[in-house]
Order: structure tokens, then sequence, then C-alpha cells
């Protein structure tokens, strides 16, 4: 049995000048995750990631705190959606980040558009291109692991979710609330047997638990 395990970057830099940079809270759970990682001694062998930066600073304080000596495979098929694209034309943007409900409301309102095929998420391209992106990097992960080792993506709420979906054959709604309650620098973990890839575990945190409680975000 082979294992992908799904990781969330760490807390990005929401409503600050670049959002796709690690804030000071995001590397410490990108080195929380690592502890995580090395408490479990996986069998990795390979790693990927996207290419968006708050994924790649994830992915390198991780594996150097787990001790996890992999090259990092970037493919953007594992990078999030323009979540900025997808606010409804004529939104102030920069005022609904900083009222994160607001913001929040309003993303998951055209997020459902988005599903239904009555928008298009700006870069990211129609729902059934993301998704069918999305599939298409699993399977090419999956096919390069030999039996009984893992893989670790390092990647985004919005990619998580929509694997999780599928393979629970959630509706929109169930895609919008995995989305919303995914938490940074969480563990997805999918594995490959005879009846084919199954989901074991979802937005797995507990490595906050304890001393580690005030580093629990979902945004």
């Amino acid at each position: 049995m082979t294992a992908v395990y799904l990781l969330r970057h760490g807390q990005a830099s929401f409503g600050g000048p670049d959002y796709d940079v690690l804030s000071a809270t995001g590397k410490q759970q990108a080195v929380v995750l690592g502890e995580e990682l090395r408490r479990r001694e996986l069998t990795v062998h390979a790693v990927w990631s996207g290419t968006l930066r708050r994924q790649l600073q994830t992915a390198s304080a991780c594996l150097a705190e787990a001790g996890i000596e992999l090259p990092v495979r970037e493919d953007t098929r594992w990078n999030e959606y323009d979540h900025l694209g997808l606010v409804p034309a004529g939104q102030p943007v920069a005022e609904l980040e900083d009222a994160t409900r607001e913001f929040q409301r309003q993303l998951d309102a055209a997020i459902e558009a988005w599903i239904s095929g009555g928008h298009a998420a700006g870069s990211t391209g129609t729902w059934a291109e993301f998704t069918g992106g999305i599939r298409d990097a699993l399977g090419e992960v999956l096919a390069g692991l030999p039996r009984g080792s893992a893989a670790l993506v390092f990647t985004s709420a919005g990619v998580i979710s929509a694997i999780c979906a599928t393979l629970l054959s959630a509706p929109a709604a169930g895609y919008l609330a995995l989305n919303r309650t995914m938490a940074n620098a969480s563990i997805t973990k999918l594995v490959r047997g005879r009846s084919g890839v199954s989901l074991v575990s979802v937005n797995e945190h507990g490595h906050f638990d304890g001393p580690h409680r005030d580093l629990l975000t979902y945004r």
C-alpha cells in the first residue's frame, strides 16, 4: 500500500502587502509540521509542491525540521485557485480582506458560482480545468510511488478539499465546508490499495494541541 500526504501550507500573509509569503505564525507552523512528520518516521520516496511561494516556503522549513533530504518537485497543478480573481467584479477586495468574515462570505458565493459553471476563476480557469489538473497531478504522484512508500505534497486548502470532496462524492456545499475549515499546516492522508485510492484522514492538526495550541489558524 502506498500513501500520499497532502500538506496545507502555513499561514500566508492575509491582508498584507504580499499575500503569497508565510507570516511569522506560518513559519512556526511549518516547523511544527516538520516535527510531526519526523515523529511519524515515514518512508518518503518523493516530495512535490505547487509553485506558490507560501507552499515552497512551507516545504523548505518543514523538510529541514523533519530531516527529509529530497528534492522538491514543483508542479503548478498543485497551486491554489485565484481567490482574489474569484471575488465578484466591483467588490472592494482590500476592504473585504480587512473584514475576514465578509470576504469569506463573498468568496463562498463566488466559488459556488464557479463550480456550477457560471463563473471563471481569473487565472485559474474553469472548475473542470482546476479539478482535472489536480486529478492528473495526483495520478502522476501515485504512478511514481513504489509499494510501501509515501509522497509528500505541499499544496493548499482548495486543492486538498477538491480531492476530498471527489473521494467522498460530496456536493458543492461539502466542498465549501471542507475548504472553510482546513487548518494551516494540516495533514490529509490518502492511500492506494487494491480497491483504488481511499481517504483515510482529513485535516489532521493534532500537532497544534498542547504547547502549540496558539499556532492553530485557518486563514
